[in-house]
C-alpha cells in the first residue's frame, strides 16, 4: 500500500500540492512496500530569501524545486505527517536517499539525528518521537557550502572554483532524492547483505537493529524455489545482532547480460503478528580479473560501456520522473552498449534494480572532493561503506570505482607520496568492504593499486589516436597527452607508481570521444571504436557520453534524450557484438577517402566478441552519400569470410572496389551463411577541401 501525505497548504491555489512527484517505492531491491508513506512533494522552506514552499526531492537550485536558487548556502524544510494508526505497535524508521551535504533531521522540535555526505543514504528510528494516528512535524535543516572543494561535490560547481570548473555543473544543493517514512517490526532487518559470486549459491547476512536483536529468530526464504530447493533456512541473531547463513542451490541460474535472472529472498525477524518481512534482490554473477583479461561467469568479458552523469535540464541530478530514470538504460542498450559507467553519482536504487532486471552492467563511483587534505580524504571514504551496503546486492555493478582523473588528489599522485598513499588507502578500505568486483583507485591515469588499468584520453587527430591506442596496447608506451586547461597539457602515465605491475592487469579505455559538431563526434565514435576493438590487450572501453549536460555537449543525445545527426550512423553498428575493423586512417567527417578515379583494394578485419566462431561473407555497395546503410546489400561485389575466433582480430580481408561515379558511400555487410546481418560500416568517398582546426589541410595528414 503506497500512502502519501500533505501538510496544510501556505497557499491554496498553489498546483502542486495536488501531485507527489517520484511516489514510487524507492527501493524495489529491498522491498517494504506492504507498509510506507511517501515524502516527496511541497515542504515549507525557509532561508535568508524568506519563506515559501519547496518541492521535493528536487534540489534548490532547479526550476522543478519552485525555488531555483543558486549559492543558497543552508535552508530549513519543514512538513506535517500523518502517521496510519495501523502502525501501532510497529517501529517506524524515516528514510532519506539523498541531502546535500549536511542533515539535521527534528521531530517536533526535538533532533533525531544528523547526517553528513551529499550522495549517501540515510535513515533514523523514530519510533520513539512518533505516534500511530498523530501528526508530528518534520523538520530538516541543510547546509551545503558554496565553497565545496573539500567536501565530497563531483562535478558541482563550486565557489572558489574547482580546477575543473570547464566541466562542472550547476550545483545540486537540499533534499535532491526521495523521503519516505516506513513501519517495520518491533526487531526489524536492518540491512540485508546477498552474494551470489560463488554461482552456487546466495551468502546471506542480515544486520538486526530495534528492541531485541541478540537470539531474534530469523527466516530466510528464497521466493519462486525450484523443486526440491531449500525454501527456508532458520537462523538466529548472535551477540553482535547479525544473522548469517547460506542458500544453497541444486539448479543455479547464472546472472548475465543475455539471461539477467534475479532471486527474490524474504527475511522475515520475529514470529508472530508484529514480525518484521523485506524482499531482498539479487544474482548469481561472477566476475574477475585473470591473466590481464575479464571474465564474467568464467566466460571473457569485453565492456563496451558510456558514461552517464545522470543529469536533467530542469530537474538537475534528480530524474524528473521513474520513467525518465530508466529510460536511459534503454537508450543505452539502443545505441548497443553493454555497460553504464554512472559517473560521479550514486545513483537511485530503482535505476539499479532497473539495470539488474534488463541486464545491463554498470560501472558505479562516488563523488569526489577537488582538493586533497587528510580531512577530505577521510569524507570521500566515509561514502564507501554505505554506497556497499545500499548498492552491494546488485550484480549490474561489475565494477567499483573510487577516484576520478586525481581529483580530489590535487592531480599529483605521481608527485606526493601522501596523495598516493590516499588512492591506495581508498583502495584498501574498498577492499575490506567489498571486493567481490574489480576495483579502480583513480580512474583515467597515474593507476598505483588497482584491479582494471584504465586511461582517458581525447585526440583529434585519427592517425595519432590509432598509433596511441596501439602503442598503449603493445606497451611500447606508457604515456599520453590530456588537457588539463585551455592550454595547458601534460602527459600522464597510465601508472603512478614503478611498481605497478606493467602486465597482468587487465587494461581498458574508461575516456574518449572527439568532434566539436554532431556529426564530427559521430566520425571520430566510428573509427576510434574501431582501434579499441582491433587489439586483443584491451578488456572495454567507455565512450562520452551518454547525453549532453548543461554547456557540455559530448552526448550521442542532446539533454532532453533526443537523438542528434549522426550522418547516417547507427551507434548499435559500431558498439555489437561483432564489428568490421577498416585497414584506413580517414581524412575528415563526411570525407574518410577522396573520390576514387580507379578500383582499388580495401582491407579489413572481423572482430568478433562471442561464445562461437562466425564466419560468412563480405559485401560492398556505394550507395548515396549520408544515406543511412540499407538492411540489406544487392552487391555484385563481395568477397567469402573464414571462421573467425570469439577475441582474436580476424585476418585480413582484401575485397577489391569499382569507384564512384560521384561522391558516395560505400557501404559494408557482413552476412553470415544464412544471410543474417553481423556487422555494418561503411567508408564515405569526397573532396576534401577545408583546413583542420589546427591549419593543416585534412587531406595532408
Amino acid at each position: 500500500m503506497t500512502l502519501t501525505t500533505d501538510i496544510a497548504p501556505s497557499s491554496p491555489n498553489d498546483e502542486r500540492a495536488s501531485v507527489t512527484p517520484k511516489s514510487e517505492y524507492p527501493r524495489p531491491d529491498l522491498d517494504r512496500s506492504e507498509r510506507w508513506l511517501s515524502l516527496n512533494g511541497l515542504w515549507d522552506f525557509s532561508s535568508i530569501d524568506g519563506s515559501t514552499r519547496i518541492t521535493v526531492p528536487f534540489a534548490w537550485e532547479t526550476p522543478a524545486s519552485g525555488v531555483q536558487r543558486t549559492w543558497l548556502e543552508s535552508a530549513t524544510y519543514k512538513r506535517i505527517v500523518s502517521l496510519p494508526s495501523s502502525w501501532a505497535g510497529s517501529r517506524v524508521v524515516l528514510c532519506f536517499g539523498a541531502v546535500h551535504h549536511r542533515a539535521a533531521v527534528s521531530i517536533d522540535g526535538v533532533i533525531v539525528g544528523e547526517h553528513v555526505g551529499g550522495y549517501t543514504s540515510f535513515e533514523f528510528d523514530v519510533t520513539s518521537h512518533v505516534h500511530a494516528g498523530s501528526d508530528f512535524t518534520v523538520e530538516v535543516a541543510v547546509e551545503s557550502p558554496a565553497d565545496k572543494r573539500s567536501i565530497v561535490h563531483g562535478k558541482q560547481r563550486s565557489i572558489p572554483r574547482d580546477d575543473y570548473d570547464g566541466v562542472s555543473f550547476t550545483p545540486t544543493s537540499g533534499i535532491w532524492q526521495s523521503v519516505w517514512i516506513e513501519a517495520r517490526g518491533r526487531t526489524y532487518a536492518q540491512s540485508v547483505t546477498l552474494r551470489g559470486d560463488s554461482l552456487t549459491g546466495i551468502d546471506v547476512a542480515v544486520e538486526l537493529a530495534g528492541d531485541a536483536p541478540r537470539d531474534a529468530p530469523v527466516r530466510i526464504q528464497l521466493l519462486g524455489a525450484r523443486a526440491g530447493e531449500p525454501i527456508v533456512l532458520e537462523l538466529t541473531g548472535n551477540a553482535e545482532g547479525t544473522a548469517t547463513g547460506r542458500i544453497e542451490l541444486l539448479e543455479p541460474r547464472l546472472w548475465s547480460p543475455v539471461d539477467p535472472h534475479l532471486y527474490r529472498v524474504e527475511v522475515s525477524v520475529g514470529e508472530d503478528a508484529a514480525a518484521d518481512r523485506v524482499v531482498a534482490t539479487t544474482g548469481l554473477r561472477s566476475i574477475e580479473s585473470r591473466d590481464g583479461l575479464l571474465y564474467l561467469n568464467g566466460e571473457r568479458l569485453f565492456l563496451r560501456g558510456v558514461l552517464d552523469q545522470g543529469y536533467w535540464p530542469d530537474t538537475g541530478l534528480t530524474a524528473p520522473s521513474d520513467e525518465a530514470l530508466v529510460d536511459d538504460l534503454y537508450l543505452a542498450r539502443e545505441l548497443g552498449y553493454t555497460m553504464v559507467r554512472k559517473h560521479l553519482k550514486l545513483e537511485e536504487p530503482r535505476w539499479l534494480h532497473r539495470a539488474d532486471e534488463i541486464g545491463m552492467l554498470v560501472w558505479a563511483e562516488p563523488a569526489a572532493p577537488s582538493r586533497f587534505s587528510p580531512e577530505a580524504a577521510a569524507l570521500f571514504e566515509d561514502q564507501l561503506e554505505p554506497m556497499v551496503a545500499r548498492d552491494g546486492n546488485h550484480p549490474s555493478i561489475v565494477v567499483w570505482g573510487l577516484y576520478n582523473e586525481e581529483w580530489g588528489l590535487d592531480w599529483d599522485i605521481p608527485g606526493s607520496r601522501r596523495r598516493a598513499d590516499a588512492a591506495v588507502h581508498a583502495y584498501d578500505r574498498m577492499a575490506s568492504i567489498d571486493h567481490t568486483r574489480p576495483l579502480v583507485e583513480n580512474s583515467g591515469w597515474a593507476h598505483v593499486k588497482s584491479d582494471i588499468v584504465d586511461w582517458h584520453y581525447y585526440e583529434p587527430n585519427p592517425a595519432i589516436w590509432a598509433a596511441s591506442v596501439r602503442d598503449l596496447a603493445s606497451g611500447e608506451r606508457e604515456t599520453f597527452p590530456v588537457k588539463l586547461g585551455p592550454d595547458f597539457v601534460v602527459d600522464k602515465s597510465l601508472y603512478g607508481s614503478a611498481d605497478f605491475p606493467r602486465t597482468g592487469v587487465p587494461l581498458l579505455n574508461s575516456e574518449y570521444g572527439e568532434g566539436y559538431t554532431s556529426l564530427e563526434r559521430a566520425w571520430h565514435l566510428r573509427w576510434q571504436t574501431q582501434e579499441l576493438r582491433r587489439h586483443a590487450r584491451y578488456s572495454g572501453y567507455v565512450y562520452t557520453e551518454l547525453a549532453d549536460v548543461e554547456h557540455e555537449n559530448a552526448g550521442l543525445l542532446d539533454a532532453a534524450r533526443r537523438r542528434k545527426d549522426w550522418g547516417g550512423l547507427q551507434p548499435a553498428d559500431v558498439n555489437a557484438d561483432t564489428v568490421l575493423v577498416i585497414d584506413l586512417v580517414p581524412r575528415a567527417a563526411g570525407a574518410d577517402i577522396e573520390v576514387p578515379t580507379e578500383p582499388f583494394d580495401l582491407v579489413l578485419h572481423v572482430s568478433h566478441h562471442g561464445r562461437h566462431p562466425v564466419g560468412g561473407r563480405l559485401s560492398a555497395e556505394w550507395i548515396a552519400a549520408g544515406s543511412p546503410l540499407p538492411d540489406a546489400l544487392v552487391a555484385t561485389t563481395t568477397v567469402d569470410v573464414p571462421p573467425v575466433e570469439p577475441f582474436e582480430l580476424g585476418s585480413p580481408i582484401v575485397i577489391t572496389i569499382e569507384p564512384p561515379t560521384a561522391a558516395a558511400r560505400l557501404a559494408l555487410h557482413f552476412v553470415d551463411a544464412d544471410g543474417a546481418v553481423l556487422a555494418r560500416s561503411f567508408v564515405d568517398a569526397a573532396p576534401v577541401e577545408l583546413p583542420n582546426r589546427r591549419g593543416a589541410r585534412l587531406g595532408d595528414i
